[in-house]
């Protein structure tokens, strides 16, 4: 993939007590003098992969990765079957990232999320506008209810045959109800062959859905039991509760965003998350530009996704 910057490895990186028993991993890299920049990885759950630090000149930034609460590094790990996720909600994460701005010394800082990093972003933004300088955001979603079923029903109608098995796990009785429900409720049953089911068929589902891009090739992550399992514990929890936000709040609540410039970057071969999302709310903020790639779809997919998102941090380092 072109654009990237060469790898870098961090210079300093900690285990930071955000309470409810909660150790989140974060670490920074590139210059340590630079503008501060913090990451929103998606999933929930995905954790803060070393790609995210290559969005950035080394030299410019002071790049800050931090693992969500339940994944990656963080401790304890959602796939854990005895690891409550009571305490792991938006509201947590905006907290977390708020006590690690501080812990770090950080006034301002460049926001960048990817899909649910999306919606992370935008909710913390929006909840602390005088923290965030700049707002780079790719393969946008809301996580909205009406995102959440498009994801889990509606797309069964572009892939009809893998939708019908993701259908089709879950009990007879419970498959013309909420799906998302459905598979949170196996992914907590007490029979870890039904968890295990839950978690793989999930996944599966998800790399399904999102492989429009003719450049696509299935996730190994999702070969590992333990990604599976934490990932889709993640996942449903979240999309269950959309995100534990009011629905339509982001959009709604885009005019705290007035002031911050922004960059929006999404394939048009997204259909798992339709354009519209970012279409409808750079109608209201009006600080941001939308860049459409034509022919990429969800993530980092192809070199324009990856050009467009290299351009814009390396226009607000300037």
């Amino acid at each position: 993939m072109t654009g990237l910057y060469p790898p870098v490895e961090p210079y300093e990186h900690g285990m930071l007590d955000v309470g409810d028993g909660n150790l989140v991993y974060w670490e920074a890299c590139g210059n340590p003098e630079g503008r501060p920049a913090v990451v929103m990885h998606g999933g929930p759950g995905s954790g803060a992969g070393s790609f995210w630090r290559r969005l950035f000149d080394p030299e410019a930034y002071r790049i800050v990765l931090f693992d969500q609460r339940g994944c990656g590094r963080s401790v304890p790990d959602a796939a854990d079957p005895g690891t409550s996720l009571a305490a792991n909600t938006t509201a947590h994460l905006i907290a977390d990232t708020e006590r690690l701005r501080e812990h770090l010394g950080v006034e301002r800082w460049l926001v960048i999320g990817g899909s649910w990093g999306v919606t992370l972003g935008l909710a913390y933004a929006e909840a602390h506008p005088d923290r965030v300088s700049e707002l780079v955001l790719f393969s946008v979603t809301n996580t909205t209810r009406r995102e959440v079923a498009w994801v889990t029903r509606d797309m069964g109608r572009i892939f009809p045959e893998e939708w019908a098995r993701f259908r089709d796990t879950v009990p007879e009785a419970e498959r013309d109800g909420s799906l998302v429900d459905a598979y949170a409720r196996m992914l907590e049953d007490p029979d870890p062959s039904v968890r295990e089911t839950a978690a793989r068929e999930w996944c599966r589902w998800e790399d399904v859905h999102v492989s429009t891009d003719p450049r696509h090739e299935p996730d190994p992550r999702f070969d590992d039991p333990r990604f599976r399992m934490r990932f889709a514990r993640l996942v449903t929890h979240y999309w269950r509760h959309a995100g534990f936000l009011e629905d339509g709040a982001l959009l709604r609540d885009a005019g705290n965003l007035a002031g911050i410039p922004g960059v929006m970057i999404h394939g048009r071969l997204d259909i798992s998350g339709p354009a519209d999302i970012a279409w409808n709310l750079a109608q209201v903020w009006k600080d941001a530009e939308l860049v459409l790639i034509s022919n990429e779809g969800h993530g980092i997919s192809g070199d324009a996704t990856a050009e467009a998102i290299v351009a814009a941090t390396d226009r607000f380092a300037r």
